[in-house]
């Protein structure tokens, strides 16, 4: 099972060598990967009161929570580092150019010899497709068709494709991606998501609100998908997510086994706080591993040593 941690995006501000001291210790401590959202424009709540979030309140996302453009802050970790995998979880398809993105990604894997693992979804926040102007209501539709596309350029030097939304007349991108194909995994619940994952995709990412007895019912659906395309179910990789605030090593190592007994083959460490929580009255800090200053970026890269060190 691959180990990796999470950059805790909203709580990075613009401390490059807060990142950099991240990474480069989750580098050192032997951890696989790292993964990294993305979300492109917040909600002024001033302007849209109304406004909610898919998780709920209190809200997040909106433009108290700063955002590092995914790809590029990989282009520079990519420069810092040596051997991490970087991960996305989940890049919004469907609210991003297709091909442009096909360039981007294959870009970031020459710049990092080919350690990109690309994390799709279909997104839930029409703010931000409204900006993009990108439609909302087909944006699952659509985002096969884009999967399909991503690897046609990825693995051919001349693309000829007609689609619904695509039309491509002997056009390729050059340079080259070193993976062809990059891997793309999903993420997502619903059933159409996991047909999906059987049918395009090479992994898929567990939501983090369901339980052990919810995610065995989806894995089965999963394998149940995968076979019907003809695929074996091994081939599909699932990664879940365990949050370390308020927990200690030994909780998280209880964690993993559940994992491990889902037959999970990634499991990454969420760092973020929860410091949203905070907006919440009389909410306190949480603690981590018995730290109260976990929003110290030396108190996060303790923790994931005393982790990792549990479940080894």
């Amino acid at each position: 099972m691959k180990l990796g941690v999470t950059i805790p995006n909203i709580e990075l501000g613009n401390d490059l060598s807060a990142i950099r001291d991240l990474v480069q210790a989750a580098e050192a401590l032997g951890y696989d990967y790292l993964m990294n959202y993305d979300h492109v424009i917040g909600a002024d709540l001033s302007i849209r009161p109304d406004w909610k979030p898919f998780l709920g309140n209190p809200p997040i996302y909106t433009l108290d929570d700063a955002f590092h453009e995914p790809l590029i802050l990989y282009g520079y970790i990519a420069a810092i580092t040596t051997k991490i995998e970087l991960a996305t979880g989940v890049i919004v398809l469907p609210q991003r150019q297709t091909v442009l993105l096909g360039k981007q990604v294959a870009e970031l894997d020459v710049l990092s010899q080919g350690r990109v693992r690309l994390g799709l979804g279909i997104g839930w926040n029409d703010v931000e497709f409204e900006a993009l102007g990108m439609k909302f209501t087909d944006r699952g539709a659509r985002s096969a068709e884009q999967i399909e596309v991503l690897r046609e350029l990825w693995t051919k030097e001349s693309v000829v494709f007609s689609g619904d939304w695509h039309t491509l007349n002997g056009v390729g991108i050059n340079p080259p991606p070193i993976q062809r194909p990059i891997p793309i995994w999903l993420g997502g619940a619903a059933d159409k998501l996991l047909d999906r994952v059987a049918r395009l995709a090479d992994g898929w990412y567990a939501p983090s609100y369901l339980n052990e007895v919810q995610l065995m019912a989806h894995i089965e659906k999963l394998e149940g998908f995968a076979e019907r395309y003809g695929r074996d179910p091994r081939s599909i990789g699932v990664e879940g997510i365990i949050r370390m605030w308020g927990r200690e090593p030994a909780e998280c190592a209880e964690s993993i086994h559940m994992w491990e007994r889902l037959g999970a083959t990634h499991v990454t460490f969420n760092t973020e706080s929860d410091s949203y929580k905070n907006r919440l009255p009389g909410a306190q800090m949480p603690t981590l591993a018995g730290r109260a200053d976990f929003k110290d970026m030396d108190a996060r890269i303790e923790a994931l040593r005393l982790f990792k060190a549990a479940v080894s």
